[in-house]
């Protein structure tokens, strides 16, 4: 399931995290990885997440795509655009939930809300970076 937002929609047949993948030598056929950042300059950045109920990440975005799985838990994600007079929310919330996969396209900017105790798989297209905007 992809879950994203307006006419900035990214999902697993348009995002570059699934770009990059090369075939393993002495793996079975069919078989191809992309491997993690900086090792690999094509590679993507791979992080384990817990958040405690009730936690946010202000607005922001990201350098790159991002593509979480939600393993445990339940979670928000309210996008925005920048007006004249600041950000003004875009579209309606989002919520994941276990099994849930929500991809961003980079540079869009995102909130998240912590709705219960979190664990997640975030997947950076490259190296990772937080970019706040209020």
């Amino acid at each position: 399931m992809s879950r994203t937002g307006n006419d900035t929609t990214v999902t697993s047949a348009t995002s570059p995290i699934w770009d990059n993948h090369v075939a393993v030598p002495d793996t079975p056929q069919g078989f191809t990885v992309r491997t993690t950042f900086p090792a690999n300059p094509d590679g993507v950045e791979v992080m384990l997440e817990r958040w405690e109920a009730g936690t946010e990440e202000p607005p922001h975005s990201h350098p790159g795509d991002d593509m979480t799985v939600v393993i445990e838990g339940r979670m928000s994600i309210q996008f925005y655009t920048r007006g004249d007079d600041g950000l003004i929310p875009d579209a309606d919330k989002i919520i994941l939930s276990k099994g849930d996969t929500g991809y961003i396209k980079a540079g869009r900017i995102h909130d998240a809300r912590y709705l219960e105790d979190c664990k997640l798989v975030y997947v950076h297209d490259k190296a990772f970076g937080f970019i706040p905007h209020s």
